[in-house]
Order: C-alpha cells, then sequence, then structure tokens
C-alpha cells in the first residue's frame, strides 16, 4: 500500500464512520474502483481506532463520567441507581453480541462478506430500513392532523432489553454496507428513541467493540502488501477528519432527517448492481489488482 493510497483510505474512513453509509463498504469500493487491492478487515479495523479515539475525545466529559460512575458502582451499591453507571453496563451489556459474531464470523468477514454483491444489497436493504426508521421517528415528532406529537424515549429510558437490541444491531455491521451507526440508529428509532439519544448510544456503544476489534487485528499488520507505516498514517487521517465530522453529523440530526443518506445508499447500491451485472466491475475487484 503507498502511502497516496493510505492517505485517500483515512480520509474515507474519517468521513464515512459516522455517518450511516458504511464506512467499511467505502474503504472496500474505493479500493475497487481505484484499482488498488483490497486494503481488508484488518487495515479497517485499525484504521476505525482513528475515528473512536475522535469519538474518546468528542465525548470525552461523558465517558468520564460513565467510567468513574461505572467503577464506584462496583463497590458502592448505592450507586447501582445512578444513570451513569447503569450506562456503563448496558455498553458492556451491548458490546456482548459484537464480540462473539465477531469471534465467530471471523472467516467470513474476512472473506465472503466483502463481495461487492453483498454489499449493495445491505447498502439498498438497510438504506430502505433507515428510511422506515426516518419517517416514523419524523411522524411521532411532527404529529399530524389527527395525531398528537409523540414522546420519544431518551437515553434514560435505556435497560438491558433494548441495550441487547442495540447491541445485535451493531453486530450487523461484521458485514460491510449494513453501517455500525446505521444499524443501530435505525434499531434506537425503531425502538421509539429520539434521533439525538440514538446515535449518542451508537457511538458510545462502538468504542469497546473497535477498541478491541483494532487492537485484535494489529498482529495481522505487516502481513500481504499492508504495511506499519502506512496504516498509522491512515488512522492519524481518519482521526482528524473524524473528529470533525461527528461534530457535524451531532449537530445535523438534531433538526435534519437521514433522508439524504438513504437516497445515497440505494443509489449506491444499484450502481454497483449495473457496474457488477455489465462486466464493469467484478464482485471481487481488488483482491488481485496491482
Amino acid at each position: 500500500m503507498s502511502w497516496f493510497e493510505s492517505f485517500v483510505l483515512g480520509l474515507v474512513q474519517g468521513l464515512t464512520e459516522f455517518l450511516p453509509i458504511s464506512s467499511s463498504a467505502h474503504l472496500r469500493l474505493t479500493a475497487a474502483f481505484a484499482g488498488w487491492h483490497d486494503p481488508g478487515a484488518a487495515f479497517t479495523a485499525i484504521s476505525q481506532i482513528g475515528t473512536e479515539a475522535a469519538v474518546l475525545i468528542y465525548f470525552r466529559k461523558d465517558i468520564a463520567r460513565i467510567v468513574s460512575a461505572w467503577f464506584r458502582s462496583l463497590t458502592d451499591k448505592d450507586m447501582s441507581a445512578d444513570h451513569d453507571a447503569q450506562m456503563g453496563w448496558l455498553v458492556i451489556v451491548g458490546s456482548i453480541p459484537i464480540g462473539v459474531l465477531g469471534i465467530t464470523l471471523k472467516n467470513q468477514i474476512e472473506g465472503p462478506f466483502r463481495d461487492l454483491r453483498l454489499i449493495a444489497t445491505t447498502l439498498i436493504v438497510m438504506g430502505i430500513v433507515l428510511g422506515i426508521a426516518d419517517r416514523l421517528a419524523a411522524r411521532d415528532e411532527d404529529g399530524g392532523k389527527h395525531r398528537a406529537v409523540k414522546e420519544r424515549k431518551t437515553l434514560k429510558d435505556l435497560g438491558i432489553r433494548d441495550g441487547l437490541i442495540y447491541g445485535f444491531c451493531q453486530a450487523m455491521a461484521l458485514i460491510p454496507g449494513v453501517s455500525r451507526s446505521g444499524a443501530t440508529i435505525s434499531g434506537g428509532l425503531l425502538m421509539g428513541y429520539t434521533r439525538e439519544s440514538a446515535a449518542r448510544y451508537s457511538f458510545l456503544l462502538a468504542i469497546p467493540a473497535v477498541l478491541a476489534s483494532g487492537a485484535y487485528e494489529l498482529k495481522d499488520v505487516g502481513e500481504g502488501h499492508v504495511s506499519w507505516g502506512p496504516t498509522i498514517f491512515a488512522t492519524i487521517v481518519a482521526f482528524f477528519v473524524g473528529y470533525a465530522v461527528i461534530a457535524w453529523f451531532m449537530k445535523f440530526i438534531t433538526t435534519k432527517s437521514f433522508m439524504p443518506f438513504v437516497y445515497y445508499r440505494v443509489a449506491l447500491g444499484i450502481l454497483i448492481f449495473i457496474l457488477v451485472s455489465t462486466g464493469a466491475l467484478s464482485p471481487h475487484a481488488g483482491d488481485s489488482a496491482g
């Protein structure tokens, strides 16, 4: 992997990680369209450490409060009812599904799941799911001629059941094209949470999963065409770009809908199917590209 490739891929990772359009799919597609080698699951997981570092800094006050309360709850029973302490436990509970499935499906994640036809399918299907979830949220928030405005849930309403559902939604993102934020936000909206609450928990829930995945994949750097220097460079680029994107996205969702992302996902998925069906793009493009 050249330094230019690592810069472009780090830029793509930072731009797409927090948007509900799938960063892993865009890394895969960028390499395929450019005629580069598929960067692979290891590169993707490690570069995501950069964007998660941006989450740690952006939500540093929330995270510090949650971690502090969680540790105190281990020795102080009175802290068990504290919302921040409960959030700590819920992040742990919600991380279980992706941890178990990530290990179980490792070979599929690194192989069959990276087929461009599957990516196109997940882009379209999850785009439609996100669109439905967004419309339901908008209906509750706006009400209507014969409907009153319906109050949506916040993170204070989050319990173990919802935390696990969020966790299984996040685990779906093991398939490129699903999108970690897209799946968890969609799940949150369908469960009745506000856009801001769904996005906030989505980002917090991703921290242990992404950091653990990145650390696990460190052993594979240096194998094949991916080396340490470009990987670290891409991770740094992803951090700076990702921080800017997360700051913009958290403001965006307070007043805007997710429909632009829905249209983009569906259009991109259709484009991939057209390119593959006409032979302009191989479903395994990048596997043997030089």
